[in-house]
Formats: C-alpha cells, structure tokens, sequence
C-alpha cells in the first residue's frame, strides 16, 4: 500500500461512547484514493448496508492527508510526497530458483564481487576529494596572494576600499557559478547532504539524492562555495559525494548517463544499494577528516538503520582504501610522494604532545556545556532564517542573489574587522602563508588578515597551532560573533558548503579566548595550553550543533593523532550534547523534520505500549488475487498509487450479507507489477514468454515505467496474470492485537516498506507503512518530554 495515510482506521471510539469492535472489514475502496475527503463517508455508506451501519461508525478517518496548504516551519507535520525504499528482500521462487541453480560458486562470486566494489568506492572517494582540495588549494592561493598584496599596496595610498572592491570580485564570481548549477541545475546538491543521505539509509526515498547529476554539481558547487570565502568546509559535502559515488559505482550503469556497463547486475536492489551507500558515506568521512574508523562510527551512528559485522568489515575497509589512496595523491601533489602525511583534507597538523590535569576537568566540562549553549543558539538562528527561505527565498533567482549577497557581506564583515581591530604581532611565530601588515609597524602582521586571508580549514589550523600570547581576546570575541552569524546565514544557501569547519572555527576561537582567561586567573599554571582549550572549544562547538557523540570523538582523536586525550574529548561532547538537547534538536534533526521526512528514530516512541496495531492501521485494504485479471491490475495501477498489494485467497462468504478478506498469500510491489505488465508475462501468452528470472526486474531497476506509459490491446487486458511466482509468498505479518512499539522494532530492524496486519484467522484486514508509525514523535524540551501524533500534508509550502 501507498506510504500515505488518507485512509479509515478502526480506533476506539470516546470514552463515553460505547465501542464495537468490528470483526471482519469489506474490501472497499480506500479513502486515499478520493479526490475530495468528504467524498469518503458517502462512498462507505453507498458501499456498506444498513445492518452494517453500527459497524461504520467506529470505521472512521483518524488521519488524513489534507490537501490544505501550511505555512512552513513547523516541525510537527510529516508531508506526504515522501516514499520509503524497499529494503526488505522479495524472495520469491524467481530468486530463490536462481540462488538453487547459481550454487555456492555463485555466492562466493557475488561476495567478492561485493568486497571489490567497496574497495572501489573508497578509491574513487578519494580521487573526488582530491580534486576538490587541490581545486581549492590552487585557487585560494591565487586569491589569498593576490589580496594580500594588494592591501599593503594599497593601504599607504589611502585606497583601501580598491582591495576590497576586489575581495567582492574575488568572493562574488566562485559563488555565483556554484549558486546557479546549484539553484537551477541540481536543488538538491545544496547544503552538505549529511540530512539527505541520512533519510536514505533510514529507508526515505529522497528523489535524485544520489544521482550523478548530484555529485558533480556537489563538487563544483563546493569548491566554488570555499574559494568564494563562504563560511563553509568542503568536509560535509565529502559524506554526500561518497555516497553517491557508491550508489553509483554499485549499480554498474548510470540513468542520468544512460548507459548500462552490465556488470554487477546482482546489486540492482534496494537493500544491497543501501549497504554500499553506508560504505560510501564512511568512506567520505575518512577522506574528509584521515579518520576509517570515526567514517565507520559515522556512519552507524548517525546513518544505516541497518548493521552487521559484514557491513562493518566492509564499510572499514572502503574506509581504509580512501584514507590511503588520498594520502598517496595529496602527498605527491605536495612534493613529498611516498611520505603519506596527508590522511585526510581537514590535517590538523602535528600537536605537541599536552597533558591535563585532574583539575582541569571541569573547565571542560563547563567548555561543553557553553558550546552546547552556543549550539542550540546556532541551530535555532540557522532554523529561523530557512524558514524565512522556505517562504520567501523560493524562486532560484532569489536563491542566486542571496548566495551572492552573503558572499558580499563576508567580504565587507572581512574588510571592516581588519581595518577597525588593530590587532598586530610580529612575524615569524605564525604558520600564516600571507602575513600582511595593514596598519601595522614594519615586521609586524595584522592577526586578523592573516585568519580572514586563508581558508577555513588554515585558520583552524592557525588556532590550534599559534603559539601563546598570537592573539588578544577582543580579537578573538569579535571574530567569533560576526564568524557565528555568517555560519548560521551561510548554511542552507543555495550552495554546496558544510558545517564541520566553520564550526570548529568558531569553537576553536573561543576556546583560545578561554585560555587567555585562565592564563589571566593562574598566571604560574603552566598547564594552560592554548592550543588544548582550542581544541576543546572545537568539539564543545561541534557537538552543540550536530549532537553527534562517538563518531565525533573519535573523529577528533584521530585528527590529532593524540589518544591520551579521549577522556577530556568525550566528556566535551557529552556535556554539549546533553546541554543543547535541553533547549531543541540537532541541527539536522532539525531540518529533516522541517522538511516533514518521515524519519525512524532508532528507538520507539516511549509510553505507546496502549496503542496497537488495529488503531494504526490503513484500512479496507486494496488487494489482489493469486490469479488476477490483466485489466483490473491495469485500472487499480491506474487508480491508485500504492506499491504494495497483499495476495489472498479468493473471499470467502460466511454469510450472505457479509463478506470476508481472504487468507494472505504474499505480497506484491508495484514496481513487479508494472514490469510484469510490460513484458506481458500473462498466462494466456506463456507459449511466447522467452527465459526469464528475477533479473527480468533488476534490469528496470530504479526508475520503473510509470502505468500511464505502457500500451496493452482491450484483447490483453481480458487475459490473467498468475502472481505467484512473483510475489514474496512470506511477507512479516502481525496480528492485529499487536503494539506499536513491536511494529516500530520490526521496520527500523528489517527495513520493511509494508506490514500486513491480519485478524486470528490469518485474514488481511489493514496495513502498516512507514508514516503510520512515524506519526508518533517523542519531543523532548527543557527537561520535559512525551509523545504527539504528527499531521499529513500533501503541500509543505504556503
């Protein structure tokens, strides 16, 4: 059945009212197929007779998707354009034939046709994220030199406003190109994907999120995003283009190419997809960050729904492979081949070897709850203002001019802080590449020209790394406030830019400022390491904005190559996690409920053991036959937009006035349906039919015809269909009886797409889809908590 909730329910009805339970439902047609909703009651009362009419009124539409348009910004609502990803695998005797006459030599193949593919994917992972760094490092080094030069030239002629003018030029033009491929040419390469690929491994079919259109929008848009001075990292993009590049490289043929290599034909479901897109997304963190195992932990905690020791194995090793094919090339290009120095595009560099004392623990435990503090903040400016685009930024000329205009502001915001903060130290104790003076005296350089003058993932580097005594704390305060509000504008623009860096930027900065404090407070602690508080404030930062915990721990150890600084880094984490769950959610918790994604948690609902399966249910259930007419599948197809159909037995009558739902028998997808339709795999025909097998569907695999384009005689259309051997002859099914949290284990566990509920005869009466059981949303805010139930709507946008 369709993942849409427009149907009757059978509930309980008020508690003053006396309740029928009905026994047994009429196949009637569902309520989601109405045009009109109030078309609904008069079509089940034409349909359902008199002496039945007790039983209607506890039949009744608990949900519905209404076609009303809302204003965007609630996070309460699910929208109804969503479908979920059939994850759980048809074995029908098609299948299980061809694994019995395949044999073992076959699976033994596949397997390490599988371990090939990933070793695959970690390559060429690496090889995208090279060209996007070195990209990035050529241009921004023509960019950086250029300004720098210009701003001393200029400023003894008094003109300092001809190097800003070209600071414009050189912020304006990157982005413009990365905004218009972004607004016009692919929407959904904007931002760093992380939500998008998320909703993909939770079982969300997010249209064209891992297309090649995507990636190389992605890659452009990025490096025109860095080099333009957005407040953005190419780090979080990096996740997104490994998982396309898995999607695509494991399908072995490209749809928006239109080309099929025909290899690897056995990977062309959902299910195996999604395992290779999880390897795809690890190994896009290890290109990102040097961190295989912080990819793996990524992935799993805030990716696949689904995980085996298998999967671990061969998403670490995808992991391992990108780490170290990009440590060959980026070690090359940098004139030290063979060094393999460069693990990943966001080095830290090497950090002195610091130790931490006990009494230091609650500084950083206070560090973590300020970033957790600043996080919430963060995610609550950046949720307001997409909500201002969702309204009123819609058009992808608006898209385009806004992108420029922060780019603009960057620019100005640059300028300004430069020219108003004298802040001078003298050369030679800083890793900047530009030292410019400005205002300074000879063999001096102005501090902030030489953060602004750089790329993102320099000045963290810079921060961590500057000796003590490199920076002043109003220096540092006022370049974490205007470096606050430009991340919280830059992200969501119609560019492609993460969050990682700027993060960390801002993290980094004020942790310094925290070390300036207590050198400040303990003058003779010579335990106070700017370049440790840095790092603390990172994390702190970090893990207020995206909530993660384990992965980005140990993300950050293996960033550092230090370790012995665990404990402080996970306590950090903690204390900002916990601290910004108080006040709202991650930020892309955030904006995957924003957009109304019927995501699963990877826990039920809490305090729903009351409600069951009989109340959630979509139901009369449209059902098909073993043996169905050609024309009925045709016009129910046509009728409808569900994909799944159970199959039962013929009705059964046990009395004259009242029929049954027959016993299942399987079930049955759209998408088989309509390739059973347009091979003409009918029983009259079956002289006709050459050799077929389950690859007969794999070859339509994604992008199924639609009914609408397929072409049968009136003579066909009279002909049958005998589904059996199509049809998955054991799908889960739960009784009716059966509670909400049960149901909710078994679709984030197996990822099932449809979930037949039966009565005690083993009779379908209802289904179960993905938004049944995300309608019920546990919300947590400032120590309270409980669950609500969601409303559907067709139309997100109003």
């Amino acid at each position: 059945m369709q993942d849409s909730i427009n149907s009757t329910y059978s509930q309980d009805v008020g508690e003053n009212e006396a309740y029928i339970r009905p026994k047994r439902f009429r196949n009637v047609p569902s309520a989601s197929n109405m045009d009109d909703p109030e078309d609904t009651d008069a079509i089940l009362t034409q349909q359902w007779s008199s002496e039945n009419l007790n039983l209607l009124q506890s039949v009744r539409r608990r949900v519905e998707i209404s076609k009303e348009k809302i204003n965007v910004g609630s996070l309460n609502v699910l929208s109804a354009k969503y479908e979920s990803l059939d994850y759980d695998t048809c074995e029908n005797y098609l299948l299980l034939d061809e694994e019995r006459k395949k044999g073992f030599k076959f699976l033994v193949q596949k397997n390490i046709a599988r371990w090939f593919v990933f070793l695959l994917i970690g390559m060429f992972t690496a090889l995208v994220a090279c060209i996007i760094d070195i990209s990035i490092e050529e241009l921004s080094e023509i960019k950086y030199a250029k300004l720098s030069k210009y701003v001393d030239n200029y400023v003894i002629q008094g003109a300092l406003y001809i190097p800003y003018f070209y600071w414009l030029l050189f912020n304006i033009i990157p982005v413009l190109i990365g905004s218009v491929l972004v607004a016009y040419v692919e929407p959904i390469a904007a931002g760093s994907g992380i939500p998008q690929v998320k909703c993909y491994l939770n079982g969300v079919n997010i249209p064209r999120v891992v297309r090649i259109k995507t990636l190389f929008v992605k890659s452009i848009g990025v490096i025109c995003s860095v080099v333009g001075g957005l407040a953005g990292g190419k780090e979080g993009p990096m996740i997104h283009s490994g998982a396309v590049i898995a999607a695509g490289i494991s399908q072995g043929k490209s749809t928006t190419l239109n080309r099929d290599f025909g290899i690897f034909k056995y990977f062309r479901e959902d299910h195996e997809k999604r395992d290779f897109v999880s390897g795809g997304a690890a190994a896009g963190v290890a290109a990102a960050f040097g961190a295989p195992v912080g990819g793996v932990l990524f992935s799993l905690e805030e990716g696949t729904s689904f995980w085996n020791q298998s999967l671990t194995w061969k998403t670490f090793f995808a992991s391992i492979v990108s780490t170290f094919t990009l440590n060959v090339v980026l070690s090359a290009y940098h004139g030290a081949p063979g060094n393999l120095s460069f693990p990943g595009l966001f080095n830290l560099g090497e950090f002195e070897s610091f130790t931490y004392q006990m009494f230091e623990i609650p500084f950083f435990i206070i560090m973590g709850a300020f970033g957790g503090l600043l996080g919430a903040l963060w995610n609550h400016i950046n949720y307001k203002i997409t909500v201002f685009r969702m309204r009123y930024v819609r058009q992808p000329g608006l898209k385009v001019i806004e992108a420029c205009v922060v780019a603009a502001v960057t620019a100005t915001a640059g300028i300004l802080m430069m020219f108003l903060i004298n802040d001078c130290r003298p050369r030679g104790q800083d890793p900047t590449k530009y030292p410019t003076q400005l205002y300074c005296t000879d063999g001096q350089y102005n501090v902030l020209a030489s953060i602004w003058f750089q790329t993102p993932e320099a000045s963290v580097r810079s921060l961590f790394h500057d000796p003590p005594n490199t920076h002043n704390a109003f220096s540092l305060a006022a370049f974490v406030v205007v470096y606050f509000v430009l991340a919280a504008w830059t992200f969501g623009l119609a560019s492609s830019n993460g969050l990682f860096i700027p993060t960390l930027l801002t993290g980094a900065a004020w942790g310094r400022m925290v070390s300036i404090g207590l050198c400040y407070i303990f003058p003779d602690a010579d335990i106070v390491y700017p370049g440790k508080y840095a790092l603390i404030g990172a994390a702190a930062q970090l893990g207020g904005v995206v909530r993660m915990t384990i992965s980005l721990t140990v993300i950050l150890m293996e960033c550092t190559g230090n370790i012995t600084f665990a404990l402080p880094l996970i306590i950090t984490v903690i204390s900002a996690k916990w601290t910004g769950d108080f006040f709202n959610e991650g930020i892309y918790d955030t904006l995957i409920q924003l957009a109304g994604v019927p995501l699963l948690p990877w826990e039920p609902p809490p305090v729903v053991n009351n409600i069951y399966a009989s109340e959630v249910m979509s139901h009369p259930v449209v059902t098909l036959k073993c043996v169905e007419n050609v024309g009925h599948v045709v016009e129910l197809l046509k009728l409808t937009s569900y994909n799944g159909f159970p199959v039962v037995d013929p009705p059964l009558s046990d009395q004259s006035e009242v029929t049954t739902y027959g016993r299942i028998r399987g079930l049955i997808l759209r998408s088989q349906l309509i390739v059973i339709l347009k091979q003409k795999l009918f029983n009259e025909t079956s002289e006709h039919w050459s050799e077929f097998s389950a690859s007969l569907f794999r070859d339509q695999y994604p992008r199924y015809p639609c009914i609408e384009d397929l072409h049968l005689e009136d003579e066909e259309k009279t002909y049958s269909i005998d589904l059996r051997p199509f049809m998955n002859p054991s799908p889960y099914t739960v009784l009716h009886s059966t509670s909400l949290q049960r149901m909710f284990r078994l679709f984030r566990g197996l990822g099932l797409r449809h979930l037949p509920i039966v009565n005690d005869v083993n009779e379908v009466i209802g289904m179960v889809t993905r938004k049944d059981l995300a309608r019920y949303r546990m919300w947590k805010h400032r120590g309270r908590m409980g669950v609500e139930e969601l409303l559907i709507f067709k139309d997100m946008q109003g």
